[in-house]
């Protein structure tokens, strides 16, 4: 299929095998049932496009569609769907959002995020909340196809102008990481900790209140103080360090 979503970039370069996470592997007999896909995008002209372009894979099957987040934890619970395909920014509720309520209803499905959007925050936020794959939507239809066999196979696609974003940000924070370590550590206070120690564990600030009698707002501002203490940018940078740091240990 020569058909494409937008324009296809001509550098094969960085479109080898689609992404430059992994390899295409070999389908051929490999899976007596097909590939059961939910397709999520608020655009229904966009989901009808790939509904007839996945039709044409006999490995490829479609099962249902969702025009937002929302809906789209609804029918991965009904359906239970091996890959659900699907935007970042949706009205009512997001993909990112949704993920972590697909993975809760839906453990076993893989989740690609197909999108315009190449912000690095969203390819990591992405990541975090439990997406296998993240792909521009400037990719050819055959990568698509391609993309949705690696996931379910249990390989990782990112588009090679994303993965290229994330070793660039993986290089600077190692920089940042040995820098700091020419520093003593800061110190916390005990509520800090306290703070720190249930955003290790995956609460939100909503969840982290509860436990800790404490209102929302105080909890961001505690997280706040700890990400310039310790002079990070994300809460998992924070944790990440303050394990290494030996300031925090999770058994």
């Amino acid at each position: 299929m020569a058909d494409s979503f937008g324009p296809v970039r001509d550098d094969n370069a960085d479109h080898a095998g689609a992404t430059v996470v992994a390899a295409d592997a070999d389908h051929s007999g490999s899976r007596k049932e097909p590939i059961r896909v939910l397709v999520v995008d608020d655009h229904a002209l966009f989901r009808r496009g790939l509904e007839i372009v996945l039709a044409q894979e006999e490995d490829i099957q479609v099962v249902g569609e969702a025009g937002d987040g929302a809906e789209a934890v609804d029918k991965a619970a009904d359906l239970l769907p091996d890959i659900v395909l699907m935007d970042v920014r949706m009205p009512k509720r997001g993909g990112i959002e949704a993920c972590t309520s697909i993975k809760e209803v839906a453990p076993s499905a893989k989740i690609i995020m197909l999108t315009i959007s190449d912000e690095e925050a969203d390819l990591y936020d992405a990541i975090k909340a439990g997406a296998t794959g993240y792909l521009l939507k400037e990719i050819s239809t055959d990568e698509v196809a391609t993309a949705i066999r690696a996931v379910a196979d249990g390989q990782s696609q990112i588009s090679p102008s994303m993965a290229s974003k994330l070793l660039t940000e993986f290089k600077s924070m190692i920089q940042r990481t040995d820098e700091r370590r020419l520093v003593p550590a800061p110190r916390l206070t005990e509520r800090e900790l306290e703070v720190l120690k249930l955003v290790a564990t995956g609460m939100n600030n909503r969840d982290i209140a509860k436990q800790l009698f404490i209102s929302e707002n105080t909890v961001k501002n505690h997280v706040r103080n700890i990400l310039e203490k310790l002079q990070l940018h994300s809460r998992m940078e924070a944790v990440v360090y303050a394990m290494r740091e030996k300031i925090l240990e999770i058994r």
